[in-house]
């Protein structure tokens, strides 16, 4: 049988019904993906498609913010497991590991249907632009991720081969990896015209401007670009509303199973309640000690928060396999029936953005300034930071550590650091320390895309 290419054959389910197949993606909040979009209504309805496409378990359901904190030094896996996640543990992965395939094949199926909003001929309105910008910064925000798992960081080699892009649909496409800065750029394209299209302010299950504005700052920090990270990250800080959760209102915050209006905290996240959610495939269930409870925190990242640091409470002492552990309880509604929100986008990680912006210009005071308008949010009996020069960097990446926990950030900032991986002894020996030269610390390219298509590049090592 000839192999399929999956980035034709998504390209090409833009166009025409796909049969009964994975790829056959029409949800109740999606118009039929082989009838052309007529109508604002019919946008929305798309729109909502490319939502729920983002909620599976293979993608930011699950794995990717799972990989963000398993392949660095935050969380590990207990050696009473329900088989989940080994290899990623020990980095042993292969061209046949299933994690990276379906990644791969799902951000490109939100791709697909972002694809589908963005290039609707629907005249400019409102509401077609608020609709068309949300779906440009998903497309963007999906090929952030692809850049970031499968090529070299942009500060090791911009012009490493990234990932292919795909703007519009081409049945016969083969298309060829475009170059990592190549990939940045229509990243920043695609965030740059969302955010000068949107306008509406809607719940945090839905992208805005100030999201499309604060993602931006972030892929300026991954690219380097110190000036334009600064400039994104104020905009947001001072222009947005957002504003970083009370001390006191931190432990309801994670709590909190719905989207929220006000303004507190979180500013896009991936929506799961009683009928739209991932059951024994979601994120909480890898955590909660009532699903599977397999990721547990390591004992140098509890170490690191002071007894009074709001967050030290959302790690709960605990005993799995006899022995004493550690327990993430940021996702704690697996047992409920509006399940855990996964968060993409918090406006604290905005300020420490900003933070480390101003810190690569060599203004010291405004990057103490905004660390520690975090920093003494959570630990209000934290004098606050003093440091200085590379100290003061190391307490920037410290507290990025602290606060994205279980969010999957902090395997990816080791990568645009480009620093050895030292997970401890929670691990097995042989994977306790995670070089840089490590090719496995990038995804492989899935096989059954190169049998179809040979004109896309393996990584190495693979």
């Amino acid at each position: 049988m000839k192999p399929i290419n999956i980035i034709s054959l998504l390209a090409l389910c833009v166009m025409m019904s796909c049969g009964k197949s994975f790829l056959d993606q029409k949800p109740y909040t999606s118009v039929p993906i082989d009838e052309a979009i007529k109508t604002e209504a019919e946008m929305g309805a798309a729109m909502n498609g490319v939502y729920a496409s983002m909620r599976t378990s293979t993608t930011w359901g699950r794995n990717l913010p799972v990989f963000g904190d398993l392949l660095s030094d935050n969380v590990y896996l207990s050696s009473l497991n329900s088989g989940r996640y080994l290899v990623q543990n020990n980095y042993t992965t292969t061209q046949a590991t299933a994690e990276p395939t379906d990644i791969w094949t799902n951000i490109y199926a939100t791709v697909k249907n972002a694809n589908v909003v963005i290039n609707a001929e629907i005249p400019s309105s409102p509401v077609s632009d608020q609709l068309r910008g949300e779906a440009l910064t998903i497309r963007a925000l999906a090929y952030f991720e692809l850049v970031r798992w499968y090529a070299k960081p942009f500060a090791v080699d911009p012009n490493a081969d990234g990932v292919p892009v795909i703007l519009a649909f081409d049945q016969n496409a083969k298309l060829s990896r475009k170059s990592v800065s190549e990939v940045y750029d229509q990243v920043l394209a695609d965030l740059t015209e969302a955010y000068s299209l949107m306008n509406g302010n809607k719940n945090s299950a839905v992208v805005t401007k100030y999201v499309a504005r604060g993602l931006q700052a972030k892929v300026y920090l991954y690219k380097g670009d110190w000036a334009n990270a600064r400039d994104a990250a104020l905009d947001v800080v001072n222009n947005s509303g957002y504003s970083v959760v009370t001390a006191g209102n931190f432990t309801a915050y994670w709590k909190n199973a719905t989207p929220v209006t006000a303004k507190g905290e979180t500013m896009f996240e991936i929506s799961l309640d009683a009928a739209n959610n991932n059951q024994t495939t979601s994120l909480s269930y890898m955590y909660e000690q009532i699903g599977y409870g397999d990721l547990l925190v390591t004992d140098n990242l509890y170490n690191l928060y002071s007894a009074t640091d709001m967050r030290k409470g959302l790690i709960i002492a605990g005993t799995r396999n006899s022995e004493a552990v550690w327990i993430l309880n940021k996702y704690s509604n697996t047992n409920s029936v509006d399940k855990d929100e996964v968060k993409i986008l918090r406006f604290s990680e905005v300020v420490l953005v900003l933070a480390e912006a101003y810190y690569r210009l060599n203004d010291e005071p405004n990057a103490l300034i905004y660390l520690n308008l975090l920093a003494q949010r959570r630990d209000p009996s934290f004098a606050g930071y003093a440091s200085t020069g590379a100290a003061l960097l190391e307490d920037i990446i410290t507290e990025r550590r602290k606060e994205l926990l279980g969010e999957g950030d902090r395997f990816n900032d080791l990568q645009r650091l480009n620093r050895q991986i030292d997970r401890g002894p929670q691990y097995p020996v042989a994977v306790q320390t995670i070089t840089t030269d490590n090719q496995k610390r990038i995804q492989p390219i899935p096989q059954v895309e190169r049998d179809a298509n040979p004109n896309i590049s393996q990584n190495d090592g693979y």
